[in-house]
């Protein structure tokens, strides 16, 4: 069983939440399930267990699009996967990743809501530190603080990622004290920054409890902050101090898993890769424990020879595939991978049960450890078998996701059967992860001159999955994998930024980081244009007509809450 299990619900002493404001009081007056005084709350085991109620929130604690996996919104609105079912089934998903939804939505309130209650919680906790009982000593203030604060920017971060400006609320801020006031015309970046240079300043380098942050993920996260704002030179010298002499919380040197698919098992959390990951468990007494956002993304009506069994919501696009083909073992960075020579033969059209031969062509091998393709194992359960597993292929494409899908060997113990459906996992989620963080860095250091160094770091990444080729059980490999580091030296910024951004799409692809890398590149209206033109002629039913402009950079701030408080105090984001 892992350490430092999250399984506490609110224990906040106010709810410091803006969905809690209104004109009226009456929404107050709900009979209490139960309640906590301030005074018990005070003490150093109560504030210790608001702190684990932060934690427990980053999860999402049940909402689906709350959580930081950003399945739908940084992959679906990123291009590498669709909906991919009907009209009839989560509906609201339909306008998103058309780029049609309006402010009103049934989801736009989904992340919002789940950070402020985060941000709600972890104030909670820095408000009881205010005035604490006597058996909190100045060490354990610090120790407290340094997490709620490293919490609460994330919080923000999601977002000022998402929503660009919203309310800035902390622990001197409460309902009836200016709450109900506060708008949202400053941008929240400086606030991130100020509360992970103090959890920098302040964090142990390894901690009793694994599931707890560290200065080293405080690094890793001000770094990304840094980079987000175009800050490289502040990125570059905190992504090479985390490269060079971090830990995880547990105290393991910062590395890559060897083989890339045990980043994303179970038995396997914790590893050296996991810069900050929410902590999942299963088989707890609530699903809400384990990864809560995932049950729907399985592979459809898998049965027992499959995992899931539901419900088919994640589907890997056309073009993502396309762009794991390589040529002498690199990737196609002119973007030829859509073209008729190049793309990935698939068995769309193809009745179930039909002859296929998969494709013989040149690809990366990550791209068998993040997608099921028909014919081709699918992690131990069996060998994919296409439209069978595909809930609606005409919506959907013939794809299945595969990163963060337990595998029969961890059914029953990774895995919850106590739900309606079994695709309830403790499968860690990693929020940052030592390749994300190298290819961050490679970032930064074109951005300030370092071409060399920045190929070094790309090429420790190909290196891992050039060690990562899947096997059948006759130890043949699955595909025919190729792939290469780039061993001639960089010397044009270009060049070097096209590689860096390919590899991205490639080493983390479904995993929430695309759409915002490419809106923070300055890319997205290409790269959407570009998939759009070609999925689209795929799956005109789900994908016909649909077009990203750049109303669509920020999710619109949710109406219900400009209507409760007042287009005066929460402005729109621009177009809604």
């Amino acid at each position: 069983m892992k350490n430092f299990k999250l399984k506490i619900g609110a224990l906040l002493a106010s709810t410091a939440m803006m969905v809690a404001v209104s004109c009226s009081d009456d929404f107050l007056e709900v009979p209490p399930v139960g309640q906590l005084s301030e005074n018990q709350l005070s003490t150093l085991a109560g504030i210790d267990a608001a702190l684990i109620a932060a934690y427990s929130q980053v999860n999402g604690r049940g909402n689906r699009l709350g959580s930081p996996s950003n399945w739908v919104w940084g992959s679906i609105r990123g291009g590498e996967a669709n909906k991919g079912t009907d009209p009839g089934d989560f509906t609201t998903i339909n306008p998103i990743q058309r780029f049609e939804n309006d402010a009103a939505g049934g989801e736009m309130g989904s992340k919002y809501n789940v950070c402020y209650e985060g941000i709600a919680r972890a104030n909670t906790v820095l408000r009881l530190l205010l005035d604490p009982a006597p058996d909190v000593t100045a060490a354990d203030k610090v120790r407290l603080t340094s997490q709620a604060r490293f919490l609460r920017a994330h919080f923000y971060f999601e977002l000022a990622r998402d929503y660009n400006q919203t309310p800035y609320v902390d622990e001197t801020v409460d309902y009836g004290s200016g709450l109900e006031d506060t708008k949202n015309d400053k941008p929240l970046w400086p606030f991130i920054e100020a509360d992970l240079k103090y959890a920098v300043e302040n964090l142990p380098a390894t901690q009793g409890q694994v599931g707890r942050v560290n200065v080293w993920a405080a690094k890793a996260y001000l770094a990304k902050v840094y980079l987000y704002q175009k800050k490289f030179a502040d990125a570059k010298a905190l992504f090479t101090d985390v490269i060079n002499n971090g830990v995880t919380s547990n105290g393991k040197k910062y590395d890559l898993v060897p083989y890339y698919d045990n980043a994303f098992r179970a038995a396997n959390d914790n590893h050296e890769e996991s810069v900050w990951a929410y902590q999942a468990a299963a088989n707890t007494g609530s699903v809400n424990n384990a990864n809560p956002e995932f049950d729907l993304n399985f592979p459809y009506n898998t049965g027992p020879a499959g995992p899931g069994n539901c419900c088919g919501f994640f589907q890997p696009s056309f073009t993502f595939v396309n762009a794991f083909r390589t040529a002498n073992g690199l990737p196609l960075l002119d973007k030829s991978y859509n073209s008729a020579a190049n793309e990935v033969k698939n068995d769309m059209g193809i009745a179930s049960g039909a002859a296929f031969t998969p494709d013989a062509g040149p690809l990366d091998p990550r791209l068998d450890h993040t997608v099921g393709r028909r014919g081709l194992p699918y992690l131990d359960w069996q060998d994919h078998p296409g439209a069978a597993w595909i809930r609606n292929q005409p919506n959907a494409g013939p794809y299945s996701p595969k990163k963060y899908v337990y595998s029969r060997a961890e059914q029953g113990r990774f895995q919850d059967n106590s739900s309606w459906t079994p695709g309830y996992t403790g499968i860690n989620f990693m929020i940052i992860r030592f390749a994300d963080v190298l290819l961050m860095a490679a970032e930064a250091e074109i951005e300030t001159g370092g071409l060399e160094k920045a190929r070094e770091y790309v090429n420790r990444v190909r290196t891992r999955a050039k060690n990562s080729f899947i096997k059948r059980a006759d130890g043949t490999n699955a595909a025919n994998y190729v792939i290469n580091t780039y061993d001639a030296p960089w010397t044009n910024a270009d060049t070097a930024r096209l590689a860096v951004r390919h590899e991205r799409l490639l080493e983390l692809g479904m995993e929430g980081h695309r759409f915002y890398d490419l809106v923070r590149w300055g890319t997205v209206q290409a790269e959407l244009d570009f998939y759009f033109a070609y999925d689209a002629k795929k799956l005109p039913a789900a994908l016909g007509g649909a077009k990203y402009t750049d109303k669509y950079r920020w999710v619109p701030i949710p109406q219900d809450q400009i209507d409760l408080v007042g287009a005066d105090i929460l402005k729109q984001n621009p177009g809604f």
